[in-house]
């Protein structure tokens, strides 16, 4: 298949990656294989720089331009993840970096992604298009757009998470990809099909379900921005180039409740000690919920980047 990504550039990314991205450990839990019944490897992007997989994707395309579109800086916009990687990538390149965020971004991420320097610019994500908002930007100052996932440097890159797990872990029965844009599951479809895992289940919050929708349909279709606690996953539609490669290499998309994420938040911080954002909650809330059922099962978890306060909140509600 003519696809805009092959298993080669995600190897690729995985070298040209390595001085910033973290190789982030797979774990596994007796406790949690006793309660699904079945072998779960957890890749735990939550502890890779800046809190989730995005700097992967980042770091690829922002360590691909040439020195002079580096001096120019770069924009992008993102409700928070995006924004961390492409500022913290920026940062360690010497670049500046401007993005849009949506004004009800969670303050965690909005502060971290001015400790690391960037010029935040706010928008009001259910009134106006950020890609839209985003490239005038990038026309208007003379900067580079870094896109979410709509890229193949962004996906590829995205991509080399998936890579790790399985050299790590063995190639798995299934890998369970959270999916908002598309890029990591577009990225970790290439490489996972490649190595011979049998099937790639994006998850998705039931209250955005624009992929599951799209697959019932055969094309991509476009929803109302969803109302979900995991705002890393609150895209409207899929992007051009994801749709192009997971419609055709992604086995199933399944959805959660918010209320299954919530759990799967508290299941992880009491049994594996971890601290788990809802967006990247979603693969472990679909298998405890027995939603997904497979031999083996790599988990890719996304990030972690949720406040304090936050995480009280939701686990106490």
């Amino acid at each position: 298949m003519d696809l805009a990504i092959h298993a080669d550039d995600v190897r690729a990314a995985a070298e040209r990656i390595r001085p910033l991205a973290r190789r982030t450990p797979v774990l596994t839990s007796p406790d949690f294989d006793r309660a699904v019944g079945k072998r779960i490897f957890f890749k735990c992007e939550n502890l890779q720089r800046g809190g989730a997989f995005k700097i992967r994707g980042a770091s690829n395309l922002v360590l691909s331009l040439p020195p002079a579109a580096l001096e120019k800086g770069v924009v992008a916009y993102s409700s928070g993840n995006h924004a961390q990687a492409v500022a913290l990538a920026a940062r360690l390149l010497g670049a500046h970096a401007t993005i849009l965020m949506p004004t009800d971004a969670p303050l965690s991420k909005l502060d971290a992604t001015r400790g690391y320097g960037a010029e935040v610019v706010p928008y009001d994500r259910y009134a106006e298009d950020r890609a839209a908002l985003g490239a005038a930007l990038a026309a208007e100052r003379g900067l580079e757009l870094v896109r979410p996932y709509d890229d193949s440097l962004i996906m590829s890159g995205a991509g080399t998470a998936a890579l790790e797990l399985l050299e790590d872990a063995g190639v798995v029965d299934t890998l369970v990809v959270p999916l908002g844009g598309g890029g990591l599951i577009a990225g970790s479809a290439t490489i996972a099909k490649e190595l011979g895992v049998r099937r790639v289940i994006g998850i998705e919050p039931e209250a955005g379900d624009d992929w599951r929708r799209s697959f019932l349909a055969g094309e991509p279709v476009t929803i109302d921005v969803p109302r979900t606690i995991a705002d890393g996953l609150q895209t409207n539609a899929p992007g051009k180039l994801t749709w192009e490669v997971a419609s055709r290499l992604v086995d199933e998309i399944v959805t959660v409740t918010d209320t299954q994420i919530v759990a799967a938040m508290r299941f992880a911080f009491e049994r594996l000690k971890l601290v788990v954002e809802p967006s990247g909650a979603v693969g472990i809330a679909a298998v405890l919920n027995g939603i997904v059922e497979a031999p083996s099962i790599g988990i890719l978890i996304s990030g972690g980047n949720v406040g304090a306060d936050r995480f009280a909140e939701l686990l106490t509600a």
